[in-house]
């Protein structure tokens, strides 16, 4: 038996799991925007500002690669995780500003065992992130898939 404490089993439809906390800061929003979304409200205060973001923003991409931290961390780093056949969709409802906080949770709205695959379940999740005043960041829903437990697969 997997000594991971999360398998296919353990994700029953209706269940959020908490993925703790993230603070933004300056420096890492331009670091990242730097290399990979070099625009100008991603580099620099005054233009962030100047912005309809209204300060130095996080890339949406940004946000996302700091979603996949807390979800690794929250569970799919302890899981028989085996990837995700993609993204039903990301939406980037407010901007992340520099000074924020964010939480994250993912809420599993539905599994299915694999058809092909027997040792195999999929798992979809509706993920939020939210900032230090509740508001809705970003917001995302994914297909994982698990190894089942019961084969005794490690992942």
């Amino acid at each position: 038996m997997t000594e991971k404490k999360w398998a296919f089993e353990d994700f029953a439809e209706g269940a959020t799991i908490d993925l703790g906390t993230k603070h933004v800061t300056a420096q890492e929003i331009i670091e990242f925007a730097s290399e990979f979304d070099a625009q100008p409200m991603h580099l620099d205060e005054e233009a962030g500002k100047a912005s309809i973001l209204g300060g130095l923003a996080a890339s949406g991409w940004h946000t996302c690669c700091m979603f996949m931290r807390l979800m690794c961390d929250g569970f799919l780093l302890d899981s028989t995780s085996q990837g995700s056949p993609g993204i039903d969709y990301v939406r980037w409802k407010r901007p992340v500003l520099a000074g924020d906080t964010l939480r994250g949770t993912s809420t599993v709205t539905g599994t299915r065992a694999s058809s092909s695959r027997p040792n195999l379940g999929f798992v979809t999740v509706k993920h939020e992130l939210t900032n230090q005043r509740g508001e809705v960041v970003l917001e995302l829903q994914n297909t994982g898939m698990f190894l089942k437990r019961a084969t005794g697969a490690a992942a």
